[in-house]
């Protein structure tokens, strides 16, 4: 059972990776912390930074990151709306072995 409701776009509007005109290819869907250089990892829901070697941090489906962006706020937040979580399109350079941010570090103010 779920601690918070969470809205459709808690973390940002929904989107298709295939619809998407990026200036680099996207290997998946990531849950970046704003205002820093991390990713939520899949393997342990720790966040790490990007060229962090045992970073697991695409995941298939928006689902897949939606839902791993809820259990993190649930158990790390006081109240849903104190997050700082956006899923984005995230690349992973195969020669540096490291993931991109295709959009770079987003802030949490505009």
């Amino acid at each position: 059972m779920r601690r918070f409701a969470f809205s459709a776009d808690a973390f940002g509007d929904r989107f298709d990776l295939a619809d998407l005109p990026l200036p680099r290819p996207p290997r998946g869907y990531a849950v970046q912390m704003l205002d820093t250089d991390t990713l939520l990892d899949r393997h342990t829901g720790a966040f790490l930074p990007v060229r962090a070697s045992g970073l697991a941090g695409l995941f298939a489906t928006f689902d897949e990151a939606y839902a791993a962006a809820c259990r993190w706020v649930e158990a790390h937040c006081a109240t849903p709306q104190e997050h700082r979580l956006a899923i984005v399109p995230a690349g992973f350079d195969d020669l540096l072995q490291r993931h991109v941010l295709i959009y770079g570090v987003l802030c949490c103010r505009p």
